[in-house]
């Protein structure tokens, strides 16, 4: 079965800015050892923090946004999904897996994507939980 992933902006961000778990779970995708799927709202996060975090300019936030688009399939999302009150922003994660058919959702969050453990069938794993899971289905 080949897997599908939303990665969590938050993973996204970690993969461009350092080296690690979320950079090897995005080269797989890259790769197409997987499919990633992403939408324009967890992208935009992406954007935002790309200038604030890691100072990008507006240039490199560009390149950096089409790279991801080269092996990220987008899709669109209506922002309807309500499921975590506690964190609203998490709800366009939950909703970009629904609408892109993903098996797996990867997210560095421990206070509300995490805990959930799934959602819909979807598993919501650790960037080190998934890569585990990946090598044991080699």
């Amino acid at each position: 079965m080949r897997r599908v992933v939303v990665f969590d902006a938050n993973i996204l961000l970690s993969g461009i800015g350092w080296r690690g778990n979320p950079y090897r779970c995005l080269e797989l995708a890259r790769l197409g050892i997987l499919e990633g799927v992403t939408c324009p709202e967890l992208l935009d996060e992406v954007a935002q923090n790309l200038q604030a975090r890691l100072k990008f300019s507006p240039d490199q936030v560009t390149d950096t946004i089409a790279d991801l688009l080269g092996f990220l399939r987008l899709v669109a999302i209506t922002n309807t999904l309500k499921v975590i009150a506690a964190d609203p922003t998490d709800d366009k994660v939950l909703e970009c897996a629904v609408v892109g058919g993903v098996s797996h959702i990867v997210t560095g969050d421990r206070h509300h994507l995490l805990p959930l453990g799934s959602y819909q069938g979807i598993s919501i794993v650790s960037p080190a939980d998934f890569l585990s899971q990946m090598q044991e289905r080699e």
